[in-house]
């Protein structure tokens, strides 16, 4: 026999139902795997003109092989060294790598440092002679020891050891006959003091840039080349000759850690080319990123820098005729949501600089602090 339900029982029960129907519902949503899309970033490689501009007889550029390799999956800093080995051995190119402009003795001497940020790694190596591609030997500095730098000597040792192949030499004929040049200008009389011979040394690099014989970007060297893919990865790399003709040994802001060079992996990377001196002084790369930190745009990251060297600039021989710095610095600044930016102390000599998208490689304008030119 059926026991029939009174109204009550049967709202009470229906309603007691409908509740646990909706619990249990509501449990299994909670308890299913939480799928969350991804936040991915547009990849991008930023560099100086050297990254687009010199192809070493080939197709690509440095900044379209980075990113064409990042967009394939490859390691970001993989993808960047392997861009600037282009250049690198490009003997067109005379202020990085194979061809670039030598010391006062005429010995090419390189520095290099690269960074990963994921990792939080890093190498680099300076004043090194023989090999073509310091970058490579920075790079195998960061993964087979215990140290962030190698120099002279020791890191050429280091080269050989990991199997580097090692010329005698690497200047090019045309890297040679300039240094001769700057050798006949600088050093006619053979006996100059220390001070009349540094300031001679320089005025002669200055008048071999304004007679044509070397660009600007050659005469202090450097490639900088940063990039991220769209996991949000961000590593860099930075390459160079050097200052041309420096004392033997010198060694700028390339190689350095924070000065040449910075990058923090949930920040964003910073680099330059231009008066390593003035970055070494200002850590200007470690500067900037920390500057990206507290939330400023890359362009403004950039600006408080040039800003904070045109400050601490105040030798009188390092100054123009309007109380400014008479050289060029120039960043190229990379935020870990993509936003890049290009600046510089004047809009003189190189102006632009180079960006891979997905829309191509392109040069785009530096943006510059200070009016003018450094020699104004």
């Amino acid at each position: 026999m059926t026991k029939r339900l009174s109204r009550r029982d049967f709202v009470r029960t229906t309603t007691s139902a409908v509740t646990v129907a909706a619990v249990a519902s509501k449990s299994a949503v909670a308890a299913a795997p939480t799928v969350l899309t991804p936040n991915t970033v547009s990849p991008v490689v930023i560099s100086d003109l050297s990254g687009i501009r010199y192809r070493n007889g080939g197709p690509v550029s440095c900044v379209e092989l980075a990113f064409q390799e990042i967009v394939d999956g490859s390691d970001v800093l993989d993808a960047l060294v392997a861009g600037v080995n282009i250049p690198e051995s490009d003997p067109e190119e005379q202020g990085i790598g194979y061809g670039g402009l030598p010391n006062a003795e005429g010995v090419v001497q390189l520095d290099a440092c690269c960074m990963h940020g994921p990792r939080k790694w890093a190498g680099g190596v300076a004043a090194l002679e023989g090999v073509r591609t310091p970058s490579l030997v920075a790079k195998a500095v960061m993964e087979y020891t215990d140290h962030h730098l190698l120099v002279g000597a020791g890191a050429q040792d280091f080269a050989r050891n990991m199997g580097f192949t090692i010329d005698d030499d690497l200047n090019t004929e045309r890297s040679r006959e300039l240094w001769l040049e700057w050798k006949r200008r600088v050093d006619p009389l053979h006996y100059l003091d220390p001070k009349k011979r540094s300031q001679v040394g320089y005025e002669a690099g200055l008048q071999m840039l304004r007679d044509g014989l070397i660009e600007e970007n050659h005469l202090w060297g450097t490639i900088n080349c940063n990039g991220i893919n769209p996991q949000g990865e961000i590593c860099g790399v930075t390459t160079t000759s050097g200052l041309a003709w420096k004392i033997p040994g010198r060694t700028g802001d390339s190689p350095i850690l924070g000065a040449g060079l910075y990058v923090d992996g949930d920040v964003g990377a910073a680099g330059s080319t231009g008066r390593g001196e003035a970055n070494l002084f200002n850590l200007s790369s470690y500067l900037i990123v920390e500057s990206l930190r507290r939330g400023l745009h890359p362009k403004d990251a950039g600006m408080e820098a040039l800003k904070r060297i045109r400050s601490n600039t105040v030798e009188e021989r390092l100054l123009n005729g309007r109380g400014l710095p008479n050289f060029n610095v120039r960043f190229f600044v990379l935020n870990a949501a993509g936003e890049f930016a290009g600046v510089t102390m004047y809009a003189s000599g190189e102006t632009a600089y180079a960006v891979c998208t997905a829309n191509g490689a392109e040069e785009m304008p530096l943006e510059p602090l200070l009016n003018g030119s450094p020699t104004d």
